[in-house]
């Protein structure tokens, strides 16, 4: 056993006897039987068998010796909670979703509870495996695409990676930004990577000195329209990272990051047909005033 900070423990086995994961677990911790099958059902226990490492969930499982178990236990992130995902689309081989803010892409070896990739697997009917193809911030909400088989997952992946999908996000950044017919092209570096970020004025709300803009990426850097954007003098609203909206936030410290992914376009991985989704426009932001983006036929 290794402790890397407090409260946060982790638990290294050997099976020597074959026995109920569970009990082993529950010996090694001192953590009583309830809890530990908790923490396996958010996902912070592995099985290991060789080299194949899974996670283990079902607390009846017998392991058997030369089996190895390892429990990573953070009381903080097993009591995590997320807000639902909402289903958009279930297209059978992948489907897309409205993740919530505060919802993480996929999770660690501490936990995946609080993510969009469980969330699917216990909420689509028929259950199906999912595969993450892509990310988005935490913080943020919106539009994600989860793949049900390696093949859609392949060739999904390969599409975000060759830049074949378009992304584009809505967000209220702090300032005036500047109205003009064609978008404000951003294109600094991002951790010694280039990226692309181009932006278009939706509407300026003069009361709280706000503006809607839509945002449409080509490269998927971390934090890429953040960065951009607060880079640019115009930091999105509830950036607490990047410096957005320092006044809100001393009226409202809990002011959610103001960052929707609103359209996914891309090719459906079995036949190559164009598919399209998009979020509701929201009460109170403006409609995009540029035509939404198709990719070539």
């Amino acid at each position: 056993m290794t402790e890397a900070s407090p409260g946060r423990q982790e638990f290294h086995l050997t099976v020597e006897t074959a026995a109920a994961a569970v009990s082993l677990l529950a010996d090694a911790s001192q953590l009583t039987k309830t809890a530990v099958k908790q923490a396996m059902q958010k996902g912070a226990v592995w099985w290991q068998q060789g080299k194949q490492v899974r996670r283990l969930r079902r607390a009846s499982r017998t392991v058997n010796p030369g089996d190895q178990l390892h429990f990573y236990f953070d009381p903080g992130v097993l009591a995590a909670t997320a807000e639902p995902a909402t289903l958009v689309a279930d297209e059978s081989s992948y489907s897309v979703w409205n993740k919530p803010a505060g919802m993480l892409s996929q999770g660690s070896k501490w936990g995946d509870h609080c993510t969009l990739t469980r969330f699917a697997e216990q909420h689509l009917s028929p259950q199906r495996t999912a595969y993450l193809v892509h990310r988005l911030d935490r913080a943020a909400n919106g539009l994600m695409v989860i793949a049900h088989g390696k093949n859609s997952a392949r060739e999904l992946s390969r599409q975000f990676r060759d830049r074949e999908v378009t992304k584009i996000y809505r967000a209220r950044v702090l300032g005036k930004f500047p109205e003009q017919p064609e978008p404000l092209l951003l294109t600094s570096d991002i951790d010694g990577r280039s990226a692309r970020s181009e932006v278009s004025w939706l509407g300026y709300d003069r009361n709280s000195d706000s503006t809607h803009v839509q945002v449409e990426i080509t490269t998927g850097r971390k934090h890429q329209i953040r960065r951009h954007l607060a880079e640019a003098g115009w930091p999105v609203i509830g950036d607490r990272l990047y410096g957005g909206s320092p006044v809100s936030h001393e009226e409202n410290p809990d002011e959610p990051l103001a960052l929707s992914a609103c359209q996914l376009h891309f090719r459906a991985p079995e036949d190559g047909t164009l598919k399209q989704y998009h979020l509701p426009e929201q009460p109170g932001t403006p409609l995009a005033s540029a035509q939404k983006k198709a990719l070539p036929e």
